[in-house]
């Protein structure tokens, strides 16, 4: 669904709490260039408030000297479906007095989202473990990186990359996971406990995983497969 921006431009607008540092109007604007541009620049701060991310309009590219009558107007911007208040993209600004359109022209809009996320600082190769020393938290630009990266270091330390990641870039959670402790195919003690009772048997992993997974397990005495969760690397528990 189109997504849409629709309200009275009064001036109090500007006293609404932003996370959007905006390009401020190019010296010169004309009265119709200057409302425009706060309107698009409300949009964006509206659109973006929750994303939780440090925002900066650096263009507003407005067509032509658009001339608007005196009085209350309403400005409705329109973005594409797709665009999420970041990048580049071509907007459309409808602007009405009483219900009649005085106004219907496109804007160009440049805005930049900085976040904080997990880069790496070497050369990070496939199936290496990643420690503390090999990446840090760097303020980035979003549209960079395709919105795809991660904010916790957390997240990433202690996991094992799948595939080779550059110096310098950020990672994503989808290129590490988390270290099997467990093979498919070893020997496993298969725990089943509760308040009163604890019982072992030997059994054979069928998968690997790793600390917290769950994974299927062979009961070397009565054959069946069972789901258990990875304790340690050499336990798996069963409900019970």
């Amino acid at each position: 669904m189109i997504q849409r921006f629709i309200g009275i431009l009064l001036f109090c607008l500007l006293l609404a709490p932003s996370l959007v540092v905006a390009a401020p109007a190019q010296q010169g604007a004309s009265p119709g260039q200057a409302r425009v541009h706060e309107a698009v620049s409300g949009y964006i701060q509206q659109k973006t408030a929750h994303l939780g991310l440090e925002i900066r309009i650096k263009r507003i590219s407005i067509n032509g000297n658009p001339a608007l009558p005196e009085g209350p107007l309403d400005f409705e911007v329109v973005a594409p479906q797709q665009w999420e208040g970041w990048g580049n993209a071509n907007l459309g600004v409808v602007v009405r007095q009483r219900d009649r359109v005085v106004l219907n022209t496109s804007v160009q809009v440049e805005v930049e989202a900085l976040s904080d996320m997990v880069v790496a600082l070497r050369q990070l190769d496939y199936g290496a473990v990643i420690s503390e020393g090999d990446v840090t938290l760097q303020k980035r630009d979003v549209a960079a990186v395709a919105g795809k990266y991660s904010r916790s270091l957390d997240a990433i330390v202690g996991r094992r990359t799948r595939t080779s990641i550059k110096a310098n870039a950020a990672i994503r959670t989808d290129q590490v996971e988390k270290v099997p402790l467990i093979k498919s195919g070893q020997m496993v003690t298969i725990v089943a406990e509760n308040e009163v009772m604890r019982i072992t048997v030997t059994g054979r992993a069928r998968s690997a995983g790793a600390e917290g997974d769950t994974i299927m397990v062979q009961n070397l005495s009565s054959l069946k497969e069972i789901p258990a969760r990875v304790v340690n690397a050499t336990t798996v528990q069963v409900g019970f």
